[in-house]
């Protein structure tokens, strides 16, 4: 296959990612799920400001800043009651797109490189609906595209050609190395780009994951909101039952037997074991997953799990 031909499935091109602005509806950053952390876009800051929009005078709760006790109404009411503030703010979103070669499997309706462009549209144009600010770092094997977050059109068309370009790189004859530690650096660049109060979104498979991305998780979540699209194909939690099978790719090729029903369990419990601890983890520090299957449609599967209505 020639570098930029495009098959169904297999790469999605500029055109592909522009239209499915207009699928990028029935969906916010707040997901279902009790999560205390803000993930819409226009939002209520974390924090208390003095001097912001005064929204009212309610009874002290537990955790209130004392700093706005109204002594006066509490004087009165012999009770303690707070002024409450809130501070309308811009939620800026810094997408992380992986599009590296452990990204190029499929087993069915499109590779899992695909699902992640797609997905990186959606919520781009759906950042730019909300009239927030989007940037993006878009990785694979060998580097990282920084797209600086900003409120335009041609901010999200710069992130959807640099996704677009290297989705259409990706090819098993290419030569193409796998690079698991790029997960780790382009989390340490995004520390250093989100500073405070961004939503980091990160979508990828996941290779790569260790302690370091714990601690570099840990330290980007103190202050931002983090959000992990896990991208995923049933073939690799689910082999089926399908005899000697091949499987291959630019390290050599392995023959395995399907048939053997304690070699499908062993796949199906590690599999199981290894997502269940990666998504402990982000749960215990209130950060949402979103399985985003290669199978079925994204637009829809994005709904399902971010659907606005609670």
């Amino acid at each position: 296959m020639k570098p930029g031909t495009k098959v169904a499935g297999v790469h999605v091109d500029l055109a592909d990612l522009v239209a499915m602005r207009a699928r990028a509806r029935g969906f916010s950053f707040l997901p279902r799920q009790p999560i205390h952390s803000l993930l819409a876009g226009r939002h209520a800051s974390k924090l208390r400001g003095r001097g912001l929009n005064f929204e009212e005078i309610r009874r002290y709760q537990p955790g209130d800043d004392i700093r706005q006790i109204d002594w006066k109404v509490t004087a009165r009411t012999r009770q303690t009651h707070s002024r409450v503030y809130t501070e309308e703010r811009e939620r800026t979103t810094l997408l992380l797109v992986d599009q590296r070669i452990s990204m190029f499997f499929g087993s069915q309706d499109r590779m899992k490189s695909v699902t992640a462009a797609e997905a990186a549209a959606l919520a781009a144009w759906r950042v730019l609906e909300q009239q927030d600010e989007v940037g993006a770092l878009v990785f694979d094997d060998a580097d990282i595209v920084e797209v600086r977050p900003h409120r335009s059109q041609s901010a999200v068309m710069r992130i959807l050609g640099a996704v677009a370009k290297k989705n259409q790189a990706l090819r098993v004859n290419a030569g193409i190395r796998s690079n698991p530690g790029m997960f780790n650096e382009v989390l340490r660049r995004a520390d250093r780009l989100a500073g405070h109060d961004v939503l980091l979104c990160i979508i990828s498979d996941g290779t790569g994951h260790d302690d370091e991305s714990e601690r570099l998780l840990t330290r980007i979540a103190r202050h931002n909101d983090v959000l992990f699209a896990f991208v995923f194909d049933p073939l690799e939690s689910d082999l089926p039952d399908a005899g000697p099978l091949v499987f291959g790719d630019v390290g050599g090729q392995l023959e395995v037997n399907t048939a053997q029903k304690k070699l499908r369990e062993r796949f199906r419990d590690e599999f199981e074991a290894s997502r269940a601890t990666g998504r402990d983890f982000l749960l215990r520090r209130e950060t949402p997953v979103i399985p985003l299957n290669t199978i079925g449609d994204v637009a829809e599967q994005v709904r399902r799990r971010l659907g606005s209505g609670r």
